[in-house]
């Protein structure tokens, strides 16, 4: 992504302590590109060092604020919440949280077992919760925020191949509406983004297949692909103030597929 004064700027994320988990690359990399480009102090977590050194360097110059890398394993919630404590430390309060981080690694449900399927809950589900339950003192303090729940249309077609995931992401939907009126009385928003079919990186290297990508663009009523950043700007509305009354809703980026 870059500057591009086509899009809107957000006056509110100016300043604003954003927090984006999987964030060095794919999506989670457009986001926290796109939040730092509004001038937001932006923490991200991931376990992609590489990656993440990558990102931040190339925004040093060009964003006003450097983003904040932390090195953290989502799947063990101790650091989990020491990982936000210490962004919260350096930043302070947190007012917008994008619950990014996921994996979509196909798999037959015949070979499923409890402790794959455990896993598969631990890496697409479970943080988003203790995620939540880590920002919202801070959040409540401050007056208020938004959280972002990153789900996807998988549960919607349904997509086949990898039924844990798509169990997983069903159930964000579910969990965005039920904290949208736990935490709605301290001003806090919880949405849901479903993105269908973008193209990142990983997306490209390991699925699209020429095959595939008609099939996708034949499903789709907007006949291009989607890209990244096209879900960083819902992300930027839904992090603004431009949304203040907007909570427990989910939002399909699909280029209309469903």
């Amino acid at each position: 992504m870059t500057a591009n004064q086509a899009f809107t700027v957000y006056p509110s994320l100016r300043n604003a302590v954003v927090l984006v988990t999987g964030g060095a690359s794919g999506i989670g990399a457009a986001m926290v590109e796109s939040f730092a480009l509004q001038g937001s102090h932006v923490a991200f977590l991931d376990l992609a060092d590489e990656s993440a050194s990558q990102l931040v360097a190339g925004l040093t110059d060009r964003a006003p604020h450097r983003p904040l890398y932390l090195h953290c394993d989502l799947t063990d919630i101790a650091p989990l919440r020491a990982s936000i404590q210490e962004a919260e430390k350096h930043l302070g309060p947190i007012r917008v949280l994008v619950n990014n981080a996921a994996n979509d690694d196909r798999h037959s449900f015949e070979e499923v077992t409890p402790e794959y399927w455990d896993e598969r809950m631990n890496v697409n589900l479970r943080h988003h919760f203790f995620s939540i339950q880590a920002v919202s003192p801070g959040m409540t303090r401050a007056g208020g925020g938004s959280i972002i729940n990153m789900s996807s249309i998988s549960w919607i077609i349904p997509s086949t191949g990898l039924p844990a995931y798509v169990a997983a992401k069903a159930a964000i939907v579910g969990l965005t509406r039920t904290m949208s009126r736990e935490l709605g009385g301290a001003n806090i928003r919880v949405n849901t983004i479903s993105p269908g079919a973008i193209m990142t990186e990983r997306q490209r290297r390991l699925w699209m297949t020429p095959d595939y990508l008609a099939k996708v663009i034949g499903c789709q009523s907007l006949k291009r692909e989607l890209l990244p950043d096209d879900v960083a700007r819902l992300a930027l509305f839904l992090g603004s103030d431009d949304s203040s009354g907007i909570t427990g809703q989910d939002f399909l980026i699909d280029a209309g597929w469903v």
